[in-house]
């Protein structure tokens, strides 16, 4: 009996342990245990995937809308700006407009006020002279009353 046979034996012995303890069966239901463990978190990782890709294609939903929005609102504020810009031309023309109507009407009061005083100063002029005129070549009572006469008749068609 040499040392291979007593290994065989002992060997018979161990598998025949093995077997009444049960072990392949429990070594079987361990692994199905891990199997199904595994199972469901491949389960709940596959779930997390669909609800992660579910509210990724929400974010990229509301992205895109926000973008639009976006697009709306500064076109809006284009149109708004330009429409604004149009009316505050208009206002700034017709401010200009009016302001060039009233300095043209005051320089229009001017220039009759100016032609008025120059007429005025004319007729005093023409007055002065006219009374010098007469003065030195016509003397005595009748320059008196004709000059009297003529100086209230100048003044009045003057006037």
């Amino acid at each position: 009996m040499d040392a291979t046979f007593w290994a065989l034996i002992a060997l018979i012995i161990f598998v025949a342990v093995v077997v009444w303890a049960k072990v392949p069966g429990k070594i079987a239901s361990s692994l199905d245990d891990r199997a199904e463990g595994i199972r469901k978190e491949l389960d709940e990782a596959r779930k997390l995937r669909e609800e992660v890709q579910a509210l990724l294609a929400d974010y990229q939903r509301r992205h895109c809308e926000a973008e639009e929005e976006v697009e709306s609102i500064v076109a809006e504020a284009k149109r708004e700006a330009e429409l604004l810009t149009a009316e505050t031309e208009a206002a700034l023309n017709g401010l200009i407009e009016r302001r060039t109507k009233l300095a043209e009407i005051k320089i229009a009061m001017v220039e009759t006020q100016a032609m008025d005083e120059v007429r005025a100063k004319a007729a005093d002029v023409a007055i002065a002279a006219a009374e010098t005129i007469l003065q030195k070549k016509v003397t005595g009572k009748v320059a008196e009353g004709l000059l009297a006469d003529s100086i209230k008749e100048v003044g009045s068609r003057i006037n």
